[in-house]
């Protein structure tokens, strides 16, 4: 069997290359990305510039680079819980808890993302966006495959898998905001079963529910 792992001077590449990639993500994060330089980031990661130039062309496409990269492990651990054959509830759960983890987990990356990408000048917007919308678009349609399958063994009712998929990334996306903005008042990580919660059972009281069910059986 032919040895595909990476050859030593490989690994050590690639470690450089991550020890560039976090010593740009923590300046990005105190300073923004518009103040700082490819000097800073080859001074904080203790690599001349040269050797940093040899990674990245310029500072837009290492910015470029950690964010895809995030992206892309944003991607493949939450489709990795969306491809699982297990009961759809559980699911669904899973999803909104790990998708919660990698927030945290990554909560700078976050922010200088969307502090950044907000602004006009910001003319790397457009070109990360569409390469990070493809990503996201397939994330939903395993996270749509998910809600057809509820639709189709009836633990949902029968609604368009594609509006349940929006409605719950509309609640984990708009608790993302509240949390990013003011953590010690909106813990994501504490309001996954809220989350849960909401798109499962709704926001009205069970008698109310009742009365809206016949009310909608009327029109």
């Amino acid at each position: 069997m032919m040895d595909i792992r990476p050859t030593r001077r490989e690994r050590e590449r690639l470690a450089q290359r991550q020890e560039m990639l976090i010593a740009a993500l923590e300046l990005f994060s105190e300073k923004g990305y518009h103040n700082v330089s490819m000097h800073e980031i080859a001074e904080r990661s203790e690599f001349a510039i040269g050797t940093l130039y040899k990674f990245f062309k310029n500072k837009e496409d290492l910015y470029r680079a950690l964010m895809l990269e995030k992206a892309m492990e944003f991607h493949d651990t939450l489709n990795e819980v969306l491809s699982r054959d297990d009961d759809v509830l559980a699911v669904v759960r899973d999803y909104v808890v790990t998708k919660a983890r990698l927030f945290a987990d990554n909560i700078p990356i976050l922010r200088l993302y969307f502090a950044e990408t907000q602004g006009v000048s910001f003319n790397i917007k457009a070109g990360i966006d569409q390469d990070i919308r493809k990503l996201h678009r397939d994330t939903l349609k395993a996270l749509s495959s998910v809600m057809e399958k509820g639709v189709r063994t009836k633990v949902f009712r029968s609604i368009d898998p594609h509006h349940l998929a929006l409605a719950l990334e509309g609640l984990t996306r708009t608790f993302l905001f509240f949390w990013l903005e003011e953590l010690d008042r909106h813990a994501y990580g504490m309001s996954t079963q809220l989350i849960v919660d909401l798109f499962l059972n709704g926001s009205l009281a069970r008698d109310r529910a009742s009365e809206n069910n016949s009310d909608d059986q009327k029109i």
